[in-house]
């Protein structure tokens, strides 16, 4: 049985595959939030924004599915560290450890700013809708160069919403049901002719944006349709905005943040701010020695 790695486990996406992945792995779970494992799963806290963490978790895995990180837009400084600085770091310490497979959660944000009238492929130039966004094109930019420098295998999931159910109008076309999701993922982890890979996250929803075309050349075959809701959602939608229902990005594209859906539990939080300002400070300068003045005779 392979061992996989699964970054950011406490979130909803994390929790989401857990439950559909149990028993086909020994699953490794990671996420700075505290968490339960269940049976054949083990749980190791880290800060993927710490080399040393990132080589310790992942260790002697086969795999490594990285969801870990900041989920929204939101301040830079929360995104520099987690999607930029932790992204980095998980693929450089895959790299020392030899784990040559990572299935990279990208965004629907690293494209956002297509119009939603538009459907677009995995080959389209980037247009993300935020810093949230812009962090996810890095991590597509980090995979292209391991793959095609260290000869890595990377499977890049622009992953639309994973949910039970779609919750409103813009996830009828990016809706991603929670078994449609663990099918990708072993497609990811399984194929054998994967080097770099960009598909889209999501089901074989009737209204999707996307030709997910690259997605089913590798076998993927997704079993839902947001369709089955469309008629109970658009019957309570309620009025849009000018900017964020033109672009597939919807409120990314014209808000500053989000609130953060997996918030770190406060001691956590202030822990590791605690850690990070204390980085920040400069080594104390060694005391000079006092020299003992003599006078000359």
């Amino acid at each position: 049985m392979k061992t996989i790695l699964i970054t950011g486990a406490a979130g909803d996406v994390g929790s989401h595959l857990r439950r559909e992945l149990a028993g086909k792995y020994a699953l490794r779970l990671s996420d700075l939030r505290p968490l339960t494992p269940a049976k054949g799963e083990r749980f190791a806290r880290a800060d993927i924004s710490n080399m040393a963490d990132a080589l310790r978790i992942t260790r002697g895995v086969d795999a490594i599915v990285h969801l870990g990180g900041y989920s929204v837009e939101g301040p830079w400084e929360g995104i520099l560290s987690a999607n930029i600085i932790g992204c980095y770091n998980v693929f450089e310490a895959a790299r020392r450890n030899g784990v040559k497979r990572i299935l990279f959660a990208t965004s629907n944000h690293a494209v956002g700013f297509y119009p939603r009238k538009q459907t677009i492929d995995h080959r389209v130039y980037i247009k993300p809708d935020g810093r949230y966004g812009v962090s996810k094109v890095f991590g597509e930019a980090v995979g292209s160069l391991y793959a095609d420098k260290y000869g890595m295998q990377v499977f890049n999931m622009r992953i639309g919403n994973v949910n039970p159910a779609p919750i409103d109008k813009r996830r009828l076309s990016i809706w991603f049901s929670p078994r449609d999701l663990a099918q990708l993922v072993t497609i990811g982890i399984e194929h054998p002719d994967i080097r770099f890979e960009i598909v889209y996250g999501v089901s074989g929803n009737t209204r999707s944006w996307y030709d997910n075309s690259n997605a089913y050349r590798l076998g993927y075959k997704p079993l839902d349709d947001s369709e089955l809701y469309a008629a109970q959602i658009l019957a309570k939608e309620g009025p849009g905005h000018a900017t964020g229902d033109l672009y597939q990005g919807g409120t990314f594209t014209h808000v500053e943040a989000v609130p953060n859906p997996a918030p770190l539990p406060k001691t956590a939080a202030a822990a590791n701010q605690a850690k990070k300002r204390a980085a920040k400070k400069p080594a104390p300068k060694p005391a000079r020695k006092s020299v003992k003045k003599t006078k000359k005779k």
